[in-house]
């Protein structure tokens, strides 16, 4: 009876020094809604940057020389959805689900893609301002 007790009790000491350990990443959303902030992206081996400034409901992206504005409709503290103000194609009239994933002094990890389609792509914003 003693040894299932001493059993018992280590087993609950190796669990709870198991769980004690690990952490959620950080997920402070909210200082993310709105700001200035760069994302990097590497397709087919070239490095592409992108900077946009977001506001409370909509988004001004800068890439390339060209500007385009995208409304900003917020799911709850860590999703929203992009829809692009003046689509010049069928694809940039597709919504963008974003999904902020984790937080860090320097920016966000998310995840992304479009509306109601099951592929997703990862990413890293960097706030600048």
């Amino acid at each position: 009876m003693k040894q299932l007790k001493a059993t018992k009790i280590g087993f609950a000491t190796v669990i709870l020094t198991l769980t004690g350990c690990y952490s959620l990443p950080e997920r402070d959303c909210a200082a993310y809604k709105t700001g200035l902030f760069e994302f990097v992206s590497v397709v087919e081996g070239d490095t592409l940057r992108s900077t946009f400034e977001r506001f409370e409901d909509y988004e001004i992206d800068f890439y390339e020389g060209k500007t385009d504005t995208s409304s900003v409709k917020w799911i709850n503290e860590c999703e929203f959805v992009l829809r692009n103000q003046n689509p010049k194609s069928i694809s940039e009239q597709q919504a963008v689900h974003i999904k902020i994933l984790s937080t860090d002094k320097e920016g966000y990890s998310f995840e992304y893609g479009v509306l109601k389609d099951s592929k997703r792509l990862k990413g890293y914003a960097r706030v600048l301002k």
